[in-house]
């Protein structure tokens, strides 16, 4: 297996750096995104092993990516994160196939510990 690609998209340049800080201490490659259209317009999409993104943004929100790159044909798992967290939006990105959910400010290893079970289901289903 190949360094994962991990996709972050979150309107917060703040998150977007400090998640890609995060990744790419633990030897991940990061690429970062402003919105789920920039994702979309990607040439590295089909690359995306994992999607690291925010519940809200301004145009296009996680749950709304998370739909269209299925429509797409794309696997890649999700991972929500949100500072506004309620029962019903968690419930609508668990029942949308999403691998983690967490609320903003989380701590790094919540995430890698996501990162890490998300990348082993979507590893897993490829090699059968």
């Amino acid at each position: 297996m190949s360094t994962p690609l991990i996709s972050v998209v979150d309107d917060d340049a703040s998150v977007r750096a400090a998640t890609e800080n995060l990744l790419k201490s633990r030897g991940y490659i990061a690429q970062i995104f402003a919105s789920a259209e920039e994702l979309l317009r990607s040439p590295q999409l089909d690359e995306t092993s994992c999607v690291i993104t925010d519940v809200q943004m301004s145009a296009m929100s996680g749950l709304e990516l998370l739909a269209e790159m299925r429509t797409r044909g794309y696997d890649a798992p999700f991972i929500f994160i949100t500072a506004f967290p309620n029962d019903r939006v968690r419930a609508s990105a668990l029942g949308a196939g999403a691998i983690g959910f967490l609320a903003k400010p989380f701590a790094g290893q919540a995430l890698i510990e996501c990162l890490d079970t998300a990348l082993n289901a979507y590893y897993g289903r490829r090699d059968i």
